[in-house]
């Protein structure tokens, strides 16, 4: 029996405990379209993200949700919240339609707070970091370290002191080209460097915790405009009052010509003053684990005749040696025969070994030192008066990467992180592939038919694709200790991150239906244990198939081969993922029920991979995304549904990431874009929505995966249009006579409502996989557009009923439909709201339907000569049934569990 749906959000508010703030000032309201809540929540509560406090922190941000109508604030005043002593900075990030807060973002100082981290409203710790703008310089200022930013030239940032002694100098990027491909046999290629070359600074934060700096420019041959400018960058420069470092978040865009020009190096590097004598400078590289290479570039250590214990013991801590008129004799007069070792360099050329070297000075062999397999990406150069230290994140991820220390002898050394490797071939954005004879769509529809790989001439350009790396630049006061320095490297390959529990973030109701892990009964343990094997698998199998390198990281493959024992990396469109049915959703859901880290940086990595390396950035192209190939560029299929903003809204809102802010809003009007890429080219006719002038545009796969972006920018500004144009589509979807069934129609970009009659019935199993499942339910809650929410509702009861169910409603079985246990949570969001506790049973029927809970999650372990090397294989996998089955058990649990243990007996799931 159906009854008057209601908002699950609403009923979450109304049953949470505790007030934050009640008391804080009444909103300014920005729209107001349903009623809120007076419900409050739980004490917010920070936490570690790995569970303990880390050893160094040097400083973060974090996104704090609230229920809503809680925190209310008059319009244009900045909310003020306290962590016990600790600095804290605090903005909005997001508003409900009544105008009150539903996220905000709060900048921690660095140091290691103690006690409970404990969130409230009050007047916050007094922060150190102090902006200023003159002329052409910005200066940043935090306790006694002082950075200089120049507004347009080579450098990012200009000179940085500590204590009044000039410590740093000309930090810039740097990007080697080669005109060709490395020769295979024989031949020649030549090399030509590019620099920065500042063109914008934006002050976007100015303390007194963070202050934050937007750098805009390109790679220059030469800064006077006169050579060749290529790779626009995007650099962001983070400074944290209590930290003696500053963060560095690089993006760049790819825009060469693949057949001509190929990155030979990609990098980062600085200027350190050297003053102090070379017995008392040193260079560290953070080693395998914990471990620390030091040593002095004019070692003291090791000589045939000893100078004795407190010089050796001063050297190998990083300290100046004692007065030398203590020291031997022998060796006081012997030390200018003693080598200056000048340059040094730390390889990491894959992901499993890296090498160290050093040479005396250029001209000179290169001497191997020591090596490893997997180093956290720290470097350091200076002496006793202090010096610089820089590192690369996921550093052996990337590989091949490399980590530089040059002029080590000299008044003035360079220290580079590389984030491509020079010592590497030199990176490759050609096609995999040639043309061959696919030159009409049927022939390529026959290889389809083979590879499912969707290939077209031109189609498979990587011109325009982007990367985001992130680094962190100490000035130091003195040479660290070896401890301090592998407390830096640490924090490098695995920053310290202040996060909430699950349970604090579903009491807000925010990011749909979800609720946190619970194993109460076994019918429930039995699918909690499921999707927890999933989640473990992929995390095993990104180092067991060693998914790494610069363009790779963050990604996993699509589907499995279980006779070559491995993923098909060579096979089509079976290769790479890029995002295919919504993997990041599955992942970032998986996290915020379970806050488990590992999967935090999962998700993490796969964030700034797919919304980068998977999307065109600038050209005909930008706004689109790529189906799943070879080459994560290589398909021709080219979609909105792949650069889908509901896949970035997770970690924009719970890190308020700038850079991913960005990708959001690139993508707002990308709808304007549509026509100029066909998708549906290849179908036969008549298979696609169909179309006028106007450019036919499917629900789910393609409006569905504007709607996020659009929301978004709603939430963060309060600009009305946004929702207007969210409304506009859903109004004009429940007004045609098919509604959701007709699948698609035509699209206007101006209005954003779509055209026509809709009397015809489409539909397509791929409709609510990528996102519009999750964001229909958000925004549900957030509009009132009964048109569509009947429509919604409809389409969820009737998409897996049974054939006389849907041919009574449609006037036939329209066929087409599929993917009955992923789409079982439609079923249960029909069941939930229409409180019908039948369906209810149906959606758990249907879910059960999946092989995952009747063997299908079976591991093995498989070696021997059989593999490359030992693997826990589980030979059924796929991640298109791992996204889709684990975000229908998570909606499911969340919308019906209530039924779960009654079906499970039923099915004979459990006794």
């Amino acid at each position: 029996m159906k009854t008057t749906p209601f908002s699950r959000r609403g009923f979450l508010q109304t049953t949470a405990a505790a007030s934050l703030a009640s008391s804080l000032p009444a909103a300014h309201a920005v729209t107001a379209n349903l009623p809120t809540t007076t419900a409050p929540v739980a004490d917010t509560l920070l936490r570690w993200l790995d569970g303990k406090a880390p050893a160094r922190f040097e400083g973060s941000t974090l996104g704090v949700p609230w229920p809503r109508g809680q925190v209310k604030l008059p319009a244009g005043k900045a909310p003020e919240f306290r962590l016990a002593n600790q600095p804290v900075q605090s903005w909005p990030l997001a508003y409900w339609p009544d105008g009150s807060l539903k996220w905000t973002a709060h900048a921690v100082a660095g140091g290691v707070p103690a006690g409970e981290l404990k969130l409230e409203g009050g007047t916050p710790a007094a922060g150190t970091v102090a902006v200023r703008q003159a002329g052409d310089r910005v200066t940043v200022s935090a306790g006694d370290l002082v950075w200089t930013v120049a507004t347009r030239g080579e450098a990012l940032i200009a000179e940085a002191t500590r204590a009044g002694r000039v410590t740093l100098k000309n930090l810039r990027l740097v990007a080697l080209r080669q005109d060709g491909a490395d020769p295979e046999l024989d031949g020649k290629v030549s090399r030509k460097s590019f620099r920065s070359k500042v063109t914008a600074v934006t002050v976007e934060q100015q303390g007194p915790v963070r202050a934050v700096l937007k750098l805009d420019g390109t790679h220059s041959a030469n800064v006077d405009g006169k050579g060749r400018d290529w790779l626009p960058f995007s650099v962001r420069l983070y400074f944290y009052a209590g930290a003696e470092s500053v963060r560095i978040v690089h993006s760049f865009v790819w825009d060469g010509d693949p057949a001509k020009d190929f990155i030979a190096g990609l990098g980062v590097t600085a200027q350190v003053p050297m003053t102090n004598a070379t017995h008392d400078r040193h260079v560290r590289f953070s080693g395998e684990g914990v471990g620390v290479w030091g040593e002095a570039v004019r070692p003291v250590t090791g000589l045939r005749r000893d100078p004795g214990q407190a010089y050796k013991d001063a050297q190998v801590a990083g300290q100046a040696l004692p007065p030398l008129s203590g020291m031997a004799t022998a060796v006081q007069n012997g030390l200018k025969w003693i080598p200056e070792w000048n340059d040094f360099s730390l390889s990491q050329t894959g992901a499993d070994g890296f090498a160290i070297t050093k040479r005396t000075q250029a001209g000179q062999a290169w001497i191997a030192s020591n090596g490893g397999t997997r180093c956290k990406g720290l470097v350091y150069a200076g002496g006793a008066s202090g010096g610089v230290a820089l590192g690369l994140k996921d550093f052996w991820q990337r590989a091949p990467v490399r980590l530089d220390v040059r002029g080590a002898a000299t008044e003035l050394a360079e220290v580079t992180a590389w984030l491509y490797s020079p010592s590497a071939p030199a990176m490759d954005m050609r096609s995999y592939r040639s043309p061959g004879d696919m030159d009409t769509h049927e022939k390529q529809i026959e290889g389809l038919n083979i590879t499912y790989e969707d290939y077209e001439p031109g189609w498979d350009n990587s011109v325009g694709v982007a990367r985001t790396s992130e680094l962190q630049l100490w000035v130091l006061g003195a040479t660290p200790t070896h401890q301090a320095f592998s407390d830096m490297a640490e924090q490098v390959a695995n920053p310290a991150r202040l996060v909430l529990s699950p349970q604090r973030i579903h009491a807000c109701g925010v990011f749909g239906d979800w609720d946190p892990v619970g194993t109460g009964t076994p019918a429930r343990k039995l699918i909690e244990d499921r999707l927890a094997l999933q989640l473990d698998q992929y995390l095993r199998e990104v180092e067991q198939h060693r998914w790494y390198g610069f363009w790779n990281y963050g990604d996993v493959m699509h589907t499995y081969d279980v006779d070559r024992h491995m993923w098909r990396y060579d096979i089509g469109g079976y290769a790479w993922d890029n995002s295919e049915l919504s993997t990041d959703l599955w992942l970032w859901t998986s996290y915020l029920r379970t806050g488990r880290a590992d999967v935090f940086k999962l998700a993490e990595a796969m964030t700034r991979h797919t919304g980068e390396v998977d999307v065109y950035h600038l050209g005909e192209l930008k706004g689109f995304g790529t189906r799943h190939g070879v080459q994560h560029w290589s398909d021709s299929s080219k979609q909105p549904r792949i650069s889908n903003a509901a896949y970035r809204r997770f970690y924009f809102y719970l890190t308020a990431d700038e850079r991913c802010g960005d990708l959001i809003r690139e993508l707002l009007d990308s709808d304007a874009d549509i026509g100029k890429v066909d998708i549906s080219r290849k179908l036969a006719p008549g298979a696609g929505p169909r179309t006028t002038e106007l450019p036919g545009v499917g629900f789910g796969t393609t409006w569905g995966s504007w709607i996020a972006a659009w929301l978004t920018e709603w939430e963060r500004t309060g600009d009305t249009r946004w929702r207007d144009k969210l409304v506009n589509g859903m109004q004009s979807i429940g007004d045609l006579r098919r509604r959701w069934f007709a699948g698609g129609a035509p699209y206007d970009a101006k209005t954003g409502k779509f055209q026509g009659p809709g009397a015809d019935v489409s539909i397509s199993h791929l409709n609510a996989v990528f996102g519009v499942a999750e964001m229909s339910s958000e925004l549900l809650t957030l509009v009132d557009v009964p048109a569509y929410r009947r429509a919604w509702l409809e389409y969820c009861r009737f998409y897996n009923a049974p054939k006389h169910e849907i041919a009574a409603l449609l006037g036939k079985d329209p066929g087409g439909r599929s993917l009955t246990d992923t789409c079982s949570r439609l079923t249960a969001y029909a069941a939930f709201h229409d409180k019908d506790h039948s369906l209810a049973l149906r959606a758990w029927r249907e879910f059960f339907t999946s092989r995952a809970l009747r063997g299908g999650g079976q591991l093995r372990r498989v070696g021997g000569v059989d593999t490359l090397r030992p693997l826990i294989e589980q030979p059924t996998i796929s991640t298109n049934d791992s996204a889709q089955w684990g975000l229908a058990g998570i909606q499911n649990l969340a919308l019906v569990g209530d039924a779960l243990d009654e079906a499970a007996k039923a099915a004979g799931l459990v006794p």
